[in-house]
This record gives structure tokens, C-alpha cells and sequence, in this order.
């Protein structure tokens, strides 16, 4: 009996031994098997490598010197998109999410049920089929029926999809409340507890250009902007932080799930950047800079503006844009970024606080608050950067900050992602 429980001991070591967690030799030398990797670069992006940079105000503006003082940090490497989010990149979340909404809704023809991995038996829940199509047919089940407009919302006889049901759902952890336990008590709490459900209605605000501007005339692009190809590589506006926020969270798993079927490993999460990426991806590489081309000024030697903005009292147009314009139109800055001046501003992750810049720490300076919709309107506020097309030239600065509610949806802001790096630089060869 003795050897009997040697021998199968002894086939365990080996088992154990053939999974990579030991070697022949009795040397410490690390689990076997795992290829060297680096971190691909996301199709539409731009490499930030990590330094240290003076952010803040860059003129002498004593009202605002509280607000954007300068400070010297250091950000860590990561990638962002070279342009804004465009019209026709946020439509592909938008039909993405409803195609999800179709197939939920279809029920078992597009559902297979998940098996544990180890007993080999289906666990009671299902994922949803994506690769197979939807046919004409489908779409006309009754089931589905109930995401149309109904009865009186019907208009000129068309069958039109309610976009107030376009919902995204998706989970997360909140990683900050659960590192502000002591490491002795976290193995007391489930991480349940940490585990938040977001529902976000995702289809932008199409009538912002009327909402914004009283007593102007400004129907005929909200009526063709979002939706019309001739502007499909136009900067998506009219979504608020959190739909920003929902883009970023699809986008990842998206990516992330081709590399699943794939066998290959994921990548870190995209998210909006925080206040200090974004000045720091917007300097270029150049400390203490006022635009993102280099110079103090807004026209280039011959007379051309740098940027989509307001270039003086009631002219919207000198620049070659009056609204928001076709994304990479001005040159970009030293690290091949487009529109960080001017266009549309850009929502940041970050919370807007006067004195933040203060308080923050110097490596990956940042502060966040997600505000739930009972708090007070002060404490919903989101640093916005970049300034827009309708801004005078103050708020196209690389150092100016302002805001906007997280709420609120305008014509005037968009958003670009970014992903931190995973490693030290991509100029590593290992």
C-alpha cells in the first residue's frame, strides 16, 4: 500500500513537472513554456513613450494661475488615437450593440450554453452566437418587434428602430475601492462587493447643434451630421462621459476577445485618458509649449490658421472650418497626433477640480470621482481639453483646462482613447 501511494505521488510531481512548474534540473528557473510577447499596437493609434513634463498654464494669466499652475510629471508610456472618435467608428459600437440586442432578444436561435471547463457540464447560462447572421427573417420575429417606435411615434409610415433602447450593459471592477482595503482585510470581503453593473444608452444626441445656440439656425447639419456618409470621418458629438466611457469598455472587450480566440494574450483596458496624458500627448515632446505645433502662435507663416477654432468676433470660417470638420485636416503634432488643438474639445477621465492640479501626485498625476446621479451638479463635473470649434483661441492652449457636466452631451466635445503600455518601451527587444 506504501508504494502504491509513492508511485502515485511520484506521478503527480510528474504531472506537475510536465505543466511547467518545475524543472528537470532542480534549478529555480521559472515557469517554462511562456513565448515573449509585446504589446501590439491598436490600428489607429500612436505610440506616447513615457518622460517627464511641465503641464500647466504657459502665459501669464494670473485669474486662472490657481487653476493650472505649472507642475513638472512624469507619465508613463501608453497609446492614443490619432484622431478623434469618428461618426462612423462610434456607429460600429452603435450597431454592434444592437446587433447584441437582436440576437438577446431572438433567444435560443443565437445562444449556446456555456460548459465548465473541468466537469465538462453546461453551467445554466449562455453566451450569444455572433458569428452567425442575422437574415431579413429574424429581424421581422415578433420578438424583436417591441424595439421599434410603436403607434403614434411612427413616422412617414417607416419602420425605425427606438434608439432609447439601445442599451450597453456591462460589468467591472472597481479596482480603487478595493485597494483602499488593508491587504489583511480583503481576504474578508467577497469581491462581489466590488462588482459594479453600468446601463448606458449609447445613441448620441443628435439635435445638439440646435440645443446649443439660441436663436440660430442650425437644423439642417443636426439633422445630417451623425447619421449622413459625407460625414462619416467627422468627430462624433453629442455623447456625454458616460457613453464615452461605454465606447471604451466595448472596445476593449472586442479586442480583447478576438485575442481570446486567438490563444493570445490581451491587452490592457481602453479608457478615456486622464487631464495629464492628454497635455502631456498634446505637447509633443515639447516642455512648456502654448499649442501643440510648437509655436505662440495660431496661423503659420503664410497666413494659415494651425486649427479648427473661433479666430475673432462673430468669424467662424477664416480657418476653414464653421462646425466641426473632417478629422487629420491640420497637421499633427510630434507624435503624429491630429486635432489636439481646436475641432472638438475632448472628455478626459479626470474630475474637474480647481485645486487638483496641487494635490495630485507627480507620476501619473490624476484625480477621478464618479459622481451618481443624486450627488450635487459640482461634483459631476469632467476636465474637458483641446477647446473646439467654436472657442476663441484661449481654450485651444495646450494648458487650458475647463469642463463639462458627465451628464450632459454637446456639439462642441468629443473623445479620443487611449491604452496604457505593457512594458517599459516598445523600443525593448525583450
Amino acid at each position: 500500500m506504501k508504494t502504491l501511494r509513492w508511485f502515485v505521488f511520484s506521478v503527480f510531481l510528474s504531472s506537475i513537472a510536465g505543466c511547467g512548474l518545475s524543472s528537470d534540473n532542480g534549478e529555480l528557473t521559472g515557469v517554462t513554456g511562456r513565448k515573449a510577447w509585446f504589446h501590439p499596437q491598436p490600428y489607429g493609434t500612436v505610440y506616447i513613450p513615457s518622460g517627464s513634463i511641465h503641464v500647466g498654464s504657459n502665459e501669464q494669466d494670473i485669474p486662472n494661475t490657481m487653476i493650472s499652475p505649472n507642475k513638472q510629471i512624469t507619465i508613463t508610456a501608453f497609446y492614443m488615437d490619432d484622431t478623434e472618435i469618428t461618426n462612423n467608428e462610434y456607429r460600429q459600437f452603435v450597431d454592434g450593440v444592437l446587433d447584441s440586442i437582436y440576437r438577446e432578444k431572438l433567444g435560443e436561435k443565437f445562444q449556446y450554453p456555456l460548459v465548465d471547463p473541468i466537469s465538462g457540464e453546461e453551467t445554466g447560462e449562455h453566451a450569444i452566437k455572433y458569428q452567425e447572421k442575422i437574415e431579413p427573417e429574424d429581424a421581422k420575429n415578433g420578438d424583436v418587434q417591441d424595439l421599434y417606435y410603436q403607434g403614434g411615434e411612427i413616422y412617414y409610415r417607416t419602420k425605425q428602430f427606438d434608439v432609447r433602447k439601445i442599451k450597453y450593459r456591462y460589468d467591472y471592477i472597481d479596482l480603487r475601492a478595493a485597494a483602499q482595503l488593508k491587504r489583511q482585510d480583503s481576504y474578508k470581503v467577497s469581491r462581489e462587493k466590488f462588482k459594479k453593473t453600468e446601463e448606458v444608452e449609447i445613441y448620441p444626441d443628435t439635435l445638439v447643434f440646435m440645443r446649443d445656440f439660441t436663436y440660430a439656425y442650425n437644423e439642417p447639419i443636426s439633422t445630417m451630421y451623425y447619421w449622413h456618409p459625407k460625414y462619416d470621418d467627422y468627430p462624433v458629438v453629442g455623447v456625454n462621459w458616460k457613453q464615452a466611457r461605454a465606447f471604451a469598455h466595448w472596445r476593449t472587450f472586442k479586442l480583447n476577445a478576438f485575442y481570446a480566440e486567438n490563444d493570445e494574450n490581451g491587452v490592457t483596458a481602453f479608457r478615456l485618458p486622464t487631464e495629464y496624458e492628454w497635455e502631456y500627448a498634446a505637447r509633443g515632446g515639447r516642455d512648456q509649449t502654448m499649442y501643440p505645433w510648437g509655436s505662440a502662435y495660431v496661423k503659420n507663416a503664410k497666413g494659415c490658421s494651425l486649427a479648427n477654432f473661433k479666430p475673432g468676433r462673430g468669424d467662424y470660417s477664416s480657418d476653414g472650418g464653421v462646425y466641426p470638420i473632417r478629422v487629420g485636416s491640420y497637421f499633427p503634432n510630434d507624435y503624429g497626433l491630429y486635432d489636439m488643438s481646436g475641432n472638438v474639445a475632448e472628455w478626459t477621465v479626470s474630475a474637474y477640480a480647481e485645486s487638483s492640479h496641487l494635490f495630485s501626485h507627480d507620476l501619473n498625476s490624476d484625480y477621478q470621482y464618479d459622481a451618481k446621479d443624486e450627488e450635487p451638479e459640482t461634483l459631476k463635473r469632467k476636465v474637458i481639453k483641446g477647446g473646439s470649434w467654436k472657442d476663441i483661441a484661449y481654450y485651444i492652449q495646450n494648458g487650458t483646462r475647463s469642463y463639462e457636466y458627465q451628464d450632459s452631451a454637446n456639439s462642441y466635445v468629443g473623445f479620443r482613447t487611449v491604452q496604457s503600455y505593457v512594458g517599459r518601451s516598445n523600443r525593448d527587444k525583450k
